[in-house]
């Protein structure tokens, strides 16, 4: 069985985009694949954070994990700074990493750009990240298109030290589902939906209430011909509404305009609304049963057991090709 490893920063609200370009995946793939979701939070004070808040987001993203459908029989489900490899990982992959490529990191480029002090964190969190995918072997790793750069460098800095000491790291391919990949801004559809735009109107939560889920949807930016047809360089916003829909309602793209020919953007909305709601209402539910249940602590103890017992393998395998420590007789 082929694994699959995946990580989500707490560092705010899951947004629907995050929800169908990586998140609704994993209920599907542990199935399937041997699963280990990670909790990433070393990667979250890359920028600065709040203490308090942080810890209330990593608890909060525990619950939406289980909330979505992931079984803890099925999938491990585990906190990053509570697996001590992945940071240890992260180091010696630092040590084989080039100054250059880190620089060329989209991520890197866009969240620097304009301030003054850059910690260097920012600049050096890609070999961490390749840490987290390679200390799992996993074979694949299920992402949005914008995390695609940060792929192609985890299977370069496994290439790179597998022919530089030993042949110890499976290179992992990206996984990227075929439509909803990008999903974009509400109010600005030539852009990614983000949980940090200062617009709140933007992005929908998984935990906004309902009235507001249907307010932000009917106040999706769209255009003036009224045509339900999707045409992403013309007509971006109702493109991005349709990717969404069919998300949601397991209807192709084609079978949707089809439906709503003839129709104007209010049915279309007002429709795509419940749609979208019948599936969030019930992952809400869920959500608050798991957020005040000690159960959540329990799988996440149990997660942090299993994924330490492979992740601690690994580092030693890393060490030993490197000559790190002591060789014992």
């Amino acid at each position: 069985m082929q694994t699959i490893f995946s990580g989500i920063q707490p560092s705010g609200s899951v947004t629907l985009g995050n929800y169908i370009g990586a998140m609704k995946q994993f209920v599907e793939l542990q199935n399937e694949y041997n699963c280990f979701y990670c909790i990433v939070d070393q990667h979250a004070i890359t920028v600065p954070q709040e203490a308090k808040k942080l810890r209330e987001n990593i608890k909060s993203l525990a619950a939406l994990y289980l909330a979505i459908g992931l079984d803890p029989e099925k999938a491990t489900l585990f906190i990053q700074s509570e697996v001590p490899a992945h940071a240890q990982a992260g180091w010696m992959l630092q040590c084989v990493s080039y100054i250059g490529e880190l620089e060329r990191m989209t991520q890197f480029k866009d969240k620097s750009q304009g301030k003054e002090a850059v910690v260097a964190g920012l600049l050096t969190y890609p070999p961490l990240m390749a840490g987290d995918i390679l200390l799992y072997n996993a074979d694949l790793v299920p992402v949005g298109e914008d995390q695609k750069q940060h792929i192609e460098l985890t299977r370069d800095l496994a290439d790179r030290f597998n022919k530089k000491y030993r042949e110890i790291f499976t290179i992992p391919d990206a996984r990227i589902p075929k439509e909803g990949a990008r999903i974009m801004s509400l109010q600005d559809p030539t852009k990614k939906m983000s949980k940090s735009d200062p617009n709140p109107k933007a992005f929908i939560s998984l935990l906004d209430e309902p009235k507001q889920i249907e307010k932000k949807i009917k106040s999706a930016v769209t255009d003036s011909e009224g045509i339900v047809k999707f045409d992403k360089e013309n007509k971006p916003g109702i493109s991005n509404l349709l990717t969404i829909y069919s998300n949601f309602s397991h209807k192709t793209i084609k079978e949707i305009e089809e439906l709503y020919e003839g129709k104007g953007y209010g049915e279309f909305k007002a429709d795509l609304a419940k749609v979208v709601l019948n599936e969030i209402r019930p992952i809400q539910e869920r959500y608050y049963d798991f957020i005040n249940s000690s159960k959540l602590d329990e799988i996440l103890d149990e997660g942090a057991e299993r994924a330490n017992k492979i992740a601690s393998k690994t580092v030693k395998k890393m060490e030993n090709a490197m000559g790190l420590g002591r060789k014992r007789k």
